[in-house]
């Protein structure tokens, strides 16, 4: 097996520390057949989005798997025109029917609406409540964003998903959450591709024996920081899991630390509510 890492959440949940993203994969045959590579190369966590289009894909690959339910932790996000607290509901129940499942391991809320993200996050709560969801989160929230939920909320999110890759480090948000028990997750952590042809990580890939995307990896990992590189290619979900077989040393985690040129790739959060 791959020797993932679990992380424990805030709840008491563990979380695989590495896991699959297919935002972008299409429906249908890419994203059954990037599930299957992954699960046979040891992952057991799958984050999709219902934005994403591909969630009934999602469940029937782990109908296929035959691995127990149990074994893997799913993770879905409610979008921003459902935000609110019913329309959230009406929406985790959708994705619920999509992927053909009973329970989440994680429901994230995608992105900050401006008005809506407290009452969407009292619906999480609720579905947390009732048991069909085992842990909740969000998704891109920033500092005031988190405060500002703080001031509502009886439940403090288990993870906050956000663009992180050492483009885009940001150092402040990632102390804010661990001061809260919140962990990072790391989308698009190579930042799509725009770290793979950085010089100074080719450079310690050579002297690792690895690729500059394993050290980026490597370096999420060894911050603590959940990753979930996407990928439809069987290369590279087996280059991608190979990270556990070695460390950085202090030093070089401090180089890569300092490549961060706050580098956004995805959109502003706080002006992203459609």
């Amino acid at each position: 097996m791959s020797g993932i890492p679990q992380v424990k959440l805030n709840n008491g949940i563990t979380m695989p520390q590495l896991g699959l993203g297919v935002f972008s994969m299409q429906d249908g045959k890419e994203v059954r057949e990037a599930i299957k590579t992954a699960f046979d190369e040891g992952y057991r966590s799958i984050d999709t989005a219902k934005v994403y289009g591909n969630e009934k894909s999602v469940g029937q690959a782990i109908k296929e798997s035959k691995i127990p339910r149990k074994e893997l932790f799913l993770t879905t996000k409610v979008w921003n025109s459902d935000q609110g607290y019913l329309q959230a509901l009406e929406a985790f129940q959708h994705s619920m029917d999509r992927l053909g499942e009973d329970y989440l391991d994680l429901y994230l809320v995608h992105w900050p609406v401006k008005d809506k993200y407290v009452d969407t996050w009292k619906a999480l709560e609720k579905l947390y409540h009732d048991g069909i969801v085992r842990s909740i989160g969000v998704s891109n929230f920033q500092v005031h964003h988190l405060e500002y939920l703080f001031q509502y909320a009886e439940i403090i999110p288990a993870v906050n998903q956000i663009e992180q890759h050492p483009y885009l480090v940001q150092k402040e948000l990632q102390d804010f959450c661990a001061l809260h028990d919140i962990k990072i997750e790391a989308w698009s952590p190579l930042g799509r591709g725009a770290v793979l042809n950085d010089e100074t990580l080719a450079l310690l890939g050579q002297k690792y024996g690895k690729t500059s995307a394993q050290i980026t990896l490597r370096w999420q990992i060894q911050h603590g920081i959940i990753t979930i590189p996407k990928s439809s290619r069987a290369e590279r979900i087996k280059e991608n899991i190979s990270i556990f077989d070695f460390s950085l040393e202090q030093g070089d985690m401090d180089i890569i630390d300092g490549l961060n040129r706050n580098y956004r790739i995805g959109p502003d959060p706080d002006n992203f509510n459609l």
